[in-house]
């Protein structure tokens, strides 16, 4: 142990009166015959006291000596430091903090408990208030403690009549290493000690008793002028001892005879003058627990007074080491709670109706937890969620700090056959899997998925919250704007598109004098570059940070960005589908002095910048691929940025909490994150890698993250692991591939399928002929998933018309064809129950070593890339580059861009590029229309035949069942 211990007592024994220093003494009553008795008008703790040899004669020949105090400083130190240095072992930067709010000057507890708190390895700080402070600057400073994640211990030292209602609500149980709230005396009370924090004053007087050899069962204990949750907790504590406590103030008339009474005497406040010591029995054990430094009084003026037995002068020095050694156990707690656990989650019952009503009608049936609920029954802390409303919440990236040392849970990606127009339900078996692996298996598990577009939602689709008793609640709220992340992401494009066109306007219409000095103006006198202008300077190579310095050269330079009008890539976004946006003409007013263009709306979704917040893993990485993202070249054909339109610093301040993912629920209370929701047509088309690796933190490692992967496992799977992962570093453990007899039906020659037309007969009827023609689709998705070394489970989500003989034949063709298992689900009809047997065969086949590995190797050519995936994934026999596409290559491999993944702009209802060929076509040509490049995201994404990235709506629209009851303001008819 370091001399720093020894030190800090011999200070706190310097305080003590005359006589032996940190020595328990004794006491005894004044006697008519003197001797060695003390005067009536000593006072309880006289001014006089026998001489050391006296006070050791007085003890019997059986009789034990106390020991020191020092020694049980010593010990609970020594214990505290052990403890936390095996904390340290599996997280060496962390120490906890004990914070003191002080009311007044105390300068010498404040170094009594830093002493304490750096010899045990605690950090401690102090926050010092007037003496004359009031209730309300108490709380505030209380309310900023308990929402810092760094202190694990609060204590308050201040007068005890401050210690009001108000002040004691105020502190978070969890800190309170005084024990002086009502969830903690109420622990305490209750037997759940172990759980809670006990007063360190408290204990501090049954370990000195005890550790004197006093056996308190049977003993009459006396607390005199103790208040609050000291006396409650004295007397707990002795009445567990078996001891028999009274509790009495000083100015008691009865005083005098319970004194006469008591075996220990414990003193829980200054004792006033006129209080005879004569009232004192002789041998009676005497506690002073006044002194407590947490009074604001420290302060040793009574001596002890020696009879037969033992009295501690004070507890306080250690009291305050079993308060260092409350933190060290909150320390404790709070790493054993962010360990592995399963999740104490109350789950919702589900009541299935028969036939199933509609999603909102059964999204409106059902109570959804309030949020801050669930994140507390997943492990959230208080202060890592941002609450929107009742049901939907955004996390903090915070948490991922905090839980780095966490290992993983396993990895599922649902994707799906080749879809008919109406989809599979991979949102739907991406919900009722979750609902089975937590609310039915008991399992830690995470739902993660994409933020649904408003243009779908009022366009054809409808909404997306999954379906029946699998989803989403509340529906309407998932649907509709959520947190407003995708109206954040709509202003930074929109921002971005008029920095382009302004830029151009500008640079057309001003010297280049005139347009340097306005870009780097004189303010309050003082004329200096941005730090955004600084980054363009030396991107440039110019070394200058005084604007005054430049030459003109540099100036022409740093200031003309010359865009080439025709190259611009970047388009204006809007979240509804409007057809009549795909092309427009802009700059027609008479104040754009003559510029005008050709340009277009793209849906809000199809914007690079939620490209980016799907791929980003932390706010710095987000900033940096936002100032990278390529808008447009420059008249030698080099890339314009947004870093050199100077707007990155602005887009990252709309974008600052649409990073944080969506937390919802599902309609069995289980969790799910809802967060980005990229085009899956010119992007990657999954939700983002933040949630995924939040999620993944947050199940432990035997928990599950399932996340969905956006059309066809052509498409969806393919971009999720050739992009998303590099992009995350995760690894798969397994693949769900979604299929449906319908799917399957249509795959083996089946009518087409249209979406708002009946389905035809074929579709409703037993036909065994059709699903086994049709199985050659998902034998071929099958194939594809084992390209990458992930074993897959086929989830067939049975519809009401499929009969048992079409279910056993696929689940038959499925394991034939390589999947590791294949099993019905019904979790539309009943919930998770339906998924269960899912559940399981997921359970299993990640139970498996992961032999994952990507397609290609990003050093590849461009072209190469693209054959890779047309030949090896949709089985074409070869690539046609048209002439744009084929400069576009060239250009984007002469800028550096060359060596970015692949995300493929293809139609989803094929394999081929022909949505009309169905089932595994063959020997086909894949024509390359286009190529671009979403540099700030990190892929380069060819376009195969003509691909709309504003939809259009249909003749009858979605939103003329969209309606709002005034009354209740019940949104219906969302789907």
């Amino acid at each position: 142990m370091s001399a720093r211990l020894p030190l800090v007592l011999r200070r706190l024994g310097r305080l003590q009166p005359p006589g032996p220093p940190r020595r328990l003494r004794e006491l005894c009553r004044a006697s008519s015959g003197g001797g060695g008795g003390c005067g009536g008008g000593e006072g309880l703790l006289g001014q006089r006291r026998l001489r050391d040899t006296q006070a050791g004669s007085s003890r019997g020949p059986g009789s034990r000596a106390p020991p020191a105090r020092d020694s049980i400083v010593r010990e609970v130190i020594q214990n505290s430091k052990e403890v936390l240095s095996l904390l340290q072992g599996k997280n060496p930067a962390f120490k906890p903090v004990l914070a003191i709010i002080q009311a007044g000057d105390d300068n010498l507890m404040q170094e009594v408990n830093q002493n304490l708190a750096e010899e045990a390895g605690l950090n401690i700080t102090h926050i010092c208030l007037p003496a004359d402070s009031g209730e309300d600057e108490i709380i505030d400073e209380i309310l900023k403690i308990n929402e810092d994640t760094r202190v694990h211990g609060l204590a308050l030292q201040i007068s005890e009549t401050s210690f009001s209602d108000k002040i004691l609500n105020a502190l978070k149980p969890e800190k309170d290493v005084d024990g002086v709230t009502d969830v903690n005396l109420g622990k305490l009370v209750r037997g759940d000690a172990h759980e809670c924090f006990v007063s360190p004053v408290a204990r501090a007087v049954i370990e000195l008793l005890e550790k004197s050899g006093v056996n308190l069962d049977g003993k009459k204990i006396l607390v005199i002028g103790a208040h609050g949750s000291l006396e409650a907790t004295l007397q707990c504590l002795f009445q567990r001892k078996g001891s028999m406590t009274m509790s009495s103030q000083w100015k008691t008339p009865q005083l005098q005879s319970k004194l006469h009474e008591a075996d220990i005497v414990i003193l829980g406040s200054p004792k006033p003058e006129e209080i005879p010591l004569s009232w004192i029995q002789p041998g009676t054990t005497v506690l002073n627990c006044s002194h407590d430094f947490l009074s604001g009084k420290l302060g040793c003026s009574s001596p002890g007074v020696h009879g037969t037995g033992p009295i501690a002068e004070d507890v306080s020095l250690l009291a305050a080491a079993l308060r260092i050694q409350n933190v060290v156990s909150s320390r404790r707690r709070w790493f054993r709670e962010q360990q592995y656990r399963r999740w104490r989650l109350h789950c919702l019952k589900l009541q299935p109706l028969s036939p199933v009503p509609s999603d909102i009608e059964i999204s409106r049936a059902q109570t959804p937890k309030a949020v801050d609920i669930l994140a507390k029954e997943i492990g959230l802390l208080a202060d890592e969620i941002e609450i929107y409303g009742k049901s939907k919440a955004k996390v903090r990236l915070s948490l991922l700090e905090r839980l780095k040392d966490q290992a993983d849970g396993k990895y599922v990606l649902v994707a799906g056959i080749t879809p008919t127009p109406l989809g599979e339900g991979k949102s739907t078996v991406t919900i009722g899997l979750v609902q089975a692996l937590t609310a039915h298996l008991n399992i830690n598990s995470f739902a993660c998925l994409r933020q649904p577009s408003q243009g779908p939602t009022f366009g054809v689709k409808g909404g997306a919250a999954g379906g029946g008793y699998a989803q989403v609640i509340p529906m309407e709220e998932f649907n509709l704007h959520l947190t407003g992340d995708i109206h954040a992401i709509t202003a930074a494009n929109n921002l971005l598109a008029a920095a382009i066109d302004t830029r151009i306007l500008h640079e057309n219409t001003q010297t280049d004098k005139a347009l340097y000095n306005r870009l780097v103006a004189s303010v309050n006198g003082v004329r200096e570059f941005s730090k955004i202008q600084l980054a363009r300077l030396k991107k440039l190579g110019i070394n200058k940070t005084d604007p005054s310095t430049l030459t003109e050269e540099e100036m022409r330079k740093f200031a003309r960005l010359d865009i080439d009008p025709s190259t611009i890539t970047w388009q204006r976004v809007m979240d509804t589908n409007d057809r009549f946006l795909r092309k427009i003409t802009i700059g027609q007013g008479s104040t754009e002095k003559g510029y005008s263009r050709q340009a277009q709306f793209d849906i809000a979704v199809a914007s690079e910048v939620m490209a980016v917040l799907a791929l980003t893993d932390s706010l710095a990485d987000m900033k940096e691929r936002l100032d990278r993202m390529v808008v447009a070249s420059d008249s030698n054909g080099q890339p314009v940025t947004t870093g050199d339109l100077g707007v990155t610093g602005a887009l990252t301040v709309l974008m600052k909490d649409a990073i944080k993912p969506n937390l919802m629920q599902t309609l069995e209370g289980t969790p799910v994150f809802v967060h980005a929701g990229p085009f899956a047509n010119i992007a990657h088309g999954n939700s983002s890698v933040l949630a995924d690796k939040i999620a993944l933190k947050l199940v432990g490692e035997e928990g599950y993250v399932v996340t969905e992967a956006g059309f066809g496992a052509d498409i969806g799977m393919e971009k999720f692991f050739n992009i998303k992962c590099r992009a995350s570093g995760l690894v798969p453990n397994v693949v769900v591939l979604v299929a449906t007899v319908r799917a399957l039906k249509m795959h083996g020659g089946g009518p087409s399928v249209t979406a708002g037309i009946p389905l035809k007969k074929e579709y409703t009827e037993e036909n065994l002929q059709l699903v086994a023609d049709g199985c050659c689709n998902l034998e071929k998705q099958i194939q594809i998933a084992h390209l990458f070394g992930v074993p897959v489970v086929v989830a067939l989500n049975v519809f009401k018309t499929d009969t048992r003989a079409e279910i056993d034949l696929v689940c038959e063709l499925a394991k034939q064809a390589g999947a590791f298992n294949a099993v019905p689900c019904y979790h539309w009809s009943i919930g998770g129950k339906g998924s269960v047997d899912l559940a399981q065969a997921v359970r299993e086949a990640a139970s498996k070593k992961s032999r994952f590995q990507f397609l290609y190797d990003v050093q590849l050519p461009i072209v190469e890339k693209i054959r890779t995936i047309a030949q090896a994934v949709y089985g074409a026999e070869d690539i046609e580059l048209s002439p744009e596409a084929q400069s576009k290559i060239d250009r984007y491999t002469e800028q550096g861009f060359g060596n970015l993944p692949i995300c493929m702009a293809k139609t989803h209802l094929s394999l081929s590029h022909q949505p009309d060929k169905k089932g595994v076509p063959k020997d086909f040509i894949l024509p390359i229309s286009d190529v671009r490049a979403s540099i700030g995201a990190g892929f380069i994404y060819p376009l195969v035949g003509t691909m709309s990235t504003m939809p259009g709506l249909p003749t009858r629209p979605c939103f003329y069942d969209i309606d709002l009851d005034t009354e209740t303001e019940q949104v219906t008819g969302l789907f």
